[in-house]
């Protein structure tokens, strides 16, 4: 089973909200970390299998889009051991 971590930003809490909600709810996946960046951004980082992270981050998007703003949907498959744990605090 590959590992892969998906990154979903919103403008607005509520928008993350629920998209944090969907994608737990309906995936196999682990939120990591929940940032809010400023400007309204909030930007939601999930990690799982390949397949889980692809399916939340659909879900995810289409909740974010019917409460408020997305902003962007991107996933890393396989991401090097270096973006896990306390170092992915420093990517973003």
């Amino acid at each position: 089973m590959s590992k892969a971590i998906g990154i979903i930003e919103t403008r607005g809490y509520a928008a993350a909200l629920r998209a944090a909600d969907m994608m737990l709810k309906m995936a196999y996946v682990d939120i990591v970390k929940q940032e809010q960046i400023g400007s309204g951004l909030v930007t939601t980082i999930i990690e799982g299998d390949i397949a889980s992270v692809k399916e939340a981050l659909d879900y995810g998007a289409e909740a974010a889009q019917s409460t408020g703003e997305l902003v962007a949907v991107h996933s890393i498959a396989k991401p090097l051991i270096d973006l896990k744990g306390d170092r992915i605090n420093e990517a973003i």
